[in-house]
């Protein structure tokens, strides 16, 4: 999965593809360097983002509804949402994936997936991105997260979305310290087991950082690690900024535990 932000502030890129060229450019990017999905959002979710309402979400993603519209999108997309109202219209312009880092808080939302159909990615996150990473705590974070998503699938059968349509996303870095984010990822199969296939954004996040002292732009190498340790561990997404690099480190990583090449 690749990542677009058509935002000012998100932590890896932001403003850099807030222009309509530069967002289609980077999608048709992402596509080519063989990302199966790319993965679009409006809103910066880095900690201590402010939130961004759905009127402002639809302005930002104005430009890059109307390519998917004309069909000049080459590969499928996703929307980054936590409103309704923006999943939407996404969907109408032909979005296949709704993912969600709250995993549908708006009360709109998972009924408005079981409505069209499409699929969604369920995420934990520990309260608001503006305030989630202000000394984040748990009695036992796998255990918690497990738990939590168990439970948002069961809601979204509930009203309807079809189980099959479901992923889930343990929420790396979002209202976690180091050693939760490590927990989850070592925890992976255990998530697994949940039944449902498993989406990892770990690219470029601070816990690259604090393992290896680089800054954002420097984290390639432990954006990498991260995502084969995620697959290793049972995550059938990975989501990247890097996208080229990523699918070429998947390429050796499963020729290598396959026994050949894909």
């Amino acid at each position: 999965m690749g990542i677009l932000n058509v935002t000012p502030d998100s932590f890896a890129d932001g403003g850099q593809h807030d222009a309509a060229d530069t967002a289609v450019a980077r999608i048709a990017a992402v596509a080519a360097q063989g990302a199966a999905i790319c993965d679009i959002g409006a809103e910066s979710t880095r900690p201590g983002a402010a939130p961004v309402g759905p009127d402002e979400e639809l302005r930002r993603l104005a430009p890059v509804f109307e390519a998917m519209r004309s069909g000049s999108i080459p590969v499928p997309i996703s929307i980054d949402t936590r409103h309704a109202v923006t999943a939407a219209a996404a969907l109408d312009a032909g979005a296949v994936l709704v993912n969600d880092v709250s995993a549908g808080s708006d009360p709109d939302m998972l009924p408005l997936v079981a409505d069209r159909g499409a699929a969604i990615c369920l995420m934990h996150m520990r309260g608001e991105p503006q305030t989630m990473q202000d000394d984040p705590r748990y009695d036992d974070v796998v255990g918690e997260v497990a738990a939590f998503l168990g439970s948002r699938l069961a809601a979204a059968v509930a009203v309807g979305v079809a189980e099959d349509a479901v992923l889930l996303d343990p929420g790396i870095g979002f209202g976690k310290s180091l050693d939760h984010n490590v927990a989850l990822l070592r925890a992976l199969p255990r998530l697994a087991a949940i039944g449902r296939p498993l989406v990892v954004g770990a690219s470029r996040k601070g816990m690259i950082g604090q393992i290896t002292g680089r800054e954002v732009g420097d984290r390639l190498p432990g954006s990498l690690g991260a995502a084969l340790a995620a697959v290793a561990g049972g995550a059938s997404v990975v989501r990247v900024h890097d996208v080229a690099a990523t699918v070429d480190a998947l390429a050796v990583f499963q020729a290598i535990r396959t026994g050949g090449a894909q």
